[in-house]
């Protein structure tokens, strides 16, 4: 008895696109869910070391929920490059000034820190509020 594995080849995969509603859900689980789907771990034909994910538009960002006491104690830092240049942001102010970026933070942390993560992230589009500019793509909904 034989068995063969498919591996697919980066000329083989046909991206979609989906849109995911963040309006009352929590930061983290939309997160999971668009860093899933940017992977392509929800394909059958996932290869690890295949760029074989699909595209991503998150719209009602700013309406995302941050659980327990995490708006008034979560900080995101980065450091500038320079001596002393540590930034730190807490996500009080982030969620209300851009919510965006908030949730572009929180897919970026789940997806690989290499070549293909840097690809998977460059097709994620967040918006703030309910209107996007992906209609033309005519993404299909998937509920968290």
């Amino acid at each position: 008895m034989s068995t063969t594995t498919t591996m697919q080849r980066k000329e083989d995969v046909k991206r979609e696109w989906y849109l995911i509603d963040a309006a009352g859900k929590s930061l983290g689980r939309v997160a999971a869910l668009a860093a899933t789907i940017l992977n392509g771990k929800h394909r059958p034909e996932y290869t690890p070391h295949v760029d074989c994910g699909d595209c991503v538009v998150i719209i009602n960002a700013a309406q995302a929920v941050l659980t327990g006491k995490k708006l008034q104690q979560k900080v995101h830092y980065h450091h500038t490059g320079y001596i002393g240049g540590l930034k730190a942001e807490k996500y009080s102010t982030l969620m209300a000034t851009k919510p965006e970026r908030a949730m572009e933070l929180a897919v970026k942390g789940m997806l690989p820190k290499n070549s293909i993560g840097d690809n998977s992230f460059a097709r994620l589009k967040v918006y703030a509020g309910p209107e996007h500019k992906q209609t033309a793509q005519k993404p299909t909904l998937v509920e968290v």
